[in-house]
């Protein structure tokens, strides 16, 4: 029988390189023990090594507050060398790895960036003998960064606890022995053992001759998914039946869960176009704030008559800690990565910051109909007769039908129960676009559409061409014997999906489908769809985008499958239902709805919207503050100590904000 829609079989996924906003490196292969098991404290190492990387910053606080104490002493030779010592070693805890950064970027020819303002910025404030002034910048200036660094492995934190829910032992089966195993120790062609209850550690192949799988964990479907032998079975399911074995098929790192984790750790290195803005400014905007500053140096001597080198060199240092970017270097990256975060908790996965971006600028979505607004589980929803008794009716087509591995022919199967299993079958033969053509109990069946029945010149009621569901007839000994209608079912949040989309004042909310004409526009009726159109070939969809776009419509498109490849590769924003669904799919779209609800495509919107008005009020934040404070800068108002709020405090203040993004709810 003829398919609604392409169901080709997808592509894979293509490996990819794991990156974060900050630093490429990410944790090794977990550590084993002689059995190849995984120890249970696992993270144990990583927590000593944040514990080590607090406790410089945390020493340099108490020698920070220990100098400020001396410096309400009496100040004798003694107490003068134990206080500058106090200093000097508080400021090397902290500023040690700054300085040594600033000199390899000068090495490298990269000079001005925030290391080296922060560098000579601090080490001009114990020149002039204002060492807490010094240690205070520095110190609050590496808080800053833990703080980045916690936000940032919150973020991660949440993305992997989302997917990366893969077991840590798996049964290898050796010579008719099952011995527990690292699943990275696997090899492709090894044979696993999963028992009921269990994780697949491993996409493989089915060798048992069926089971059903809770898929929940990768898309989000409660259903459970029956596989029979031969099929595949992927990473993240959990078996539900009976004990069995899977043929390896892929290696660890390359399952498609572990290429999915990958797919969101990469996002971060995808910048969106403020990102972008701000890394080209910092390189033109820290040069001229260090000439500046050199310049409020040295021309006030030619113009002051009671000009002070240390008074003017006082104000310029002022003027370079508060001129320092680390704000806008640091938090605009985070409230990306956090809108990131925000999604994949809500079971989205933006495969980049541009793409939040973008979801903002989006007034057109188009959709596929079928697994995506609706479940792509067909049923039956009518049996007609014509001078047959319905339970033989039925057993005899679900006979001719249980042939087939087409959904519609699945769905006749399923309604008939065990009725047909102890028929003869026999002579079934396929033909392609109409139907199945077999002999059940020594009776001729056609099965199939009205082109079969045509074919074989069998007649049939002219009203029966008029049923909008996709309908199913039946002939029997070359005499029409009724009919069997068939529904796919919409999506429980498709409704409420459109509507929430119209009230973010999407206006032109478009259907695409291969189906029958009439079929999409009861669907679209039923959901309030503006404008739908059914029968279409990959390439008529293409088309229908191509001239939204030339329209100047910003388009996001959300499909399913291979067939809906190019169209979501064209629109200005693609997105994948279906999540491990379709690989062809994943691998071409910009953001991937995991959890398969037509719901989340508002929500996208709504996270796209809400990091993008983060990252603005800290943009906002840093210039409005920064100016202020460089202009009672300027004429030696400010002091230090609010150049230190106006650069680091600023920080912080963005940071939260952007942190702000993954407690909010969507």
């Amino acid at each position: 029988m003829k398919a609604n829609e392409d169901n080709t079989p997808s592509a894979p996924l293509k490996p990819m390189e794991i990156t974060s906003p900050r630093t490429a490196e990410q944790p090794g292969p977990t550590k084993t023990d002689e059995q190849g098991e995984v120890p249970s404290n696992k993270a144990s190492a990583h927590e000593e090594h944040e514990g080590a990387s607090y406790a410089p910053t945390i020493i340099s606080l108490v020698l920070l507050l220990t100098g400020i104490a001396l410096d309400y002493f009496k100040v004798d030779w003694f107490v003068s060398y134990i206080r500058i010592g106090v200093y000097g070693i508080a400021y090397l805890l902290v500023g040690g790895k700054v300085l040594v950064h600033a000199a390899r970027n000068i090495r490298r020819g990269e000079v001005f960036n925030e290391f080296f303002l922060m560098g000579i910025a601090t080490l001009g404030a114990f020149y002039i003998g204002e060492y807490a002034e010094g240690v205070a910048v520095m110190l609050f200036y590496v808080i800053g960064e833990h703080f980045q660094e916690a936000a940032v492995a919150r973020s991660r934190k949440s993305i992997k606890a989302l997917i990366d829910n893969r077991p840590e032992i798996v049964g290898l089966v050796q010579q008719g022995q099952v011995n527990p195993i690292n699943p990275q120790q696997v090899k492709i062609g090894d044979i696993i053992e999963i028992k009921p209850g269990e994780k697949v550690a491993l996409d493989g192949e089915l060798l048992t001759e069926r089971s059903s799988f809770n898929t929940a964990a990768l898309t989000g479907e409660s259903k459970p998914d029956t596989k029979a032998k031969g099929e595949k079975v992927l990473a993240g399911m959990i078996n539900l039946d009976q004990v069995v074995q899977l043929k390896v098929t892929s290696t660890y790192e390359n399952s498609a869960l572990s290429k999915i984790l990958q797919l969101v750790e990469q996002a971060s290195s995808r910048k969106a176009k403020t990102q972008q803005f701000i890394t080209r400014f910092a390189k033109v905007y820290t040069p001229v704030v260090v000439f500046m500053a050199v310049a409020l140096t040295i021309v006030p001597y030619f113009f002051v008559a009671d000009y002070v080198f240390n008074d003017w060199l006082y104000r310029a240092l002022i003027f370079l800690v508060i001129s320092c970017p680390c704000a806008l270097v640091i938090s605009i990256p985070l409230g990306y990565f956090g809108g990131i975060g925000a999604a994949s908790k809500n079971g989205i996965l933006f495969k980049g910051s541009n793409f939040l971006d973008l979801m903002t600028k989006v007034d057109t979505v188009v959709m596929d109909k079928t697994g995506t607004l609706t479940e792509g589980v067909f049923q039956v929803q009518e049996v007609q007769v014509n001078e047959w008794d319905k339970t033989e009716f039925l057993a005899l087509t679900a006979a001719l039908e249980s042939k087939s591995t087409h959904p519609i022919a699945l769905a006749v199967v399923a309604h008939a129960g065990n009725s047909y299993q102890q028929k003869s079958i026999a002579d079934v033969e396929e033909i392609s676009g109409h139907g199945l053509k077999g002999t059940v109990d020594a009776k001729s069946l056609l099965v199939g559409n009205g082109k079969l029945l045509k074919k074989f010149n069998v007649a049939y009621p002219a009203e029966v061409d008029a049923i909008v569901e996709s309908i199913v007839l039946v002939a029997i000994n070359n005499q029409y014997a009724g009919y069997i209608t068939i529904a796919d079912k919409i999506k429980e949040d498709a409704k409420a999906a459109i509507e929430q989309l119209h009230g973010l004042g999407i206006k032109n909310i478009v259907m695409l489908s291969g189906d029958k004409d009439s079929i999409v526009q009861k669907v679209a009726m039923t959901l309030n769809i503006d404008q739908a159109y059914g029968g279409l070939l990959p390439e008529d969809k293409v088309n229908k985008v191509e001239a939204l776009k030339k329209e100047g419509k910003n388009v996001a498109f959300v499909g399913d499958g291979i067939n809906d490849a190019p169209v979501i590769a064209l629109a200005d924003v693609g997105m994948a239902m279906g999540g491990l669904g379709s690989d062809a799919a994943i691998e071409t779209a910009d953001v991937v709805i995991q959890n398969d609800q037509p719901s989340k495509i508002a929500t996208a919107i709504n996270i796209g919207k809400s990091t993008n008005r983060v990252v603005w009020q800290n943009i906002g934040l840093a210039f409005g503050v920064k100016a202020l404070v460089l202009a009672f800068g300027a004429f030696g108002v400010a002091s230090m100590w609010e150049a230190v709020f106006a650069d680091v405090g600023v920080a912080f203040l963005a940071i939260l904000n952007a942190i702000r993004i993954q407690r909010m709810r969507f």
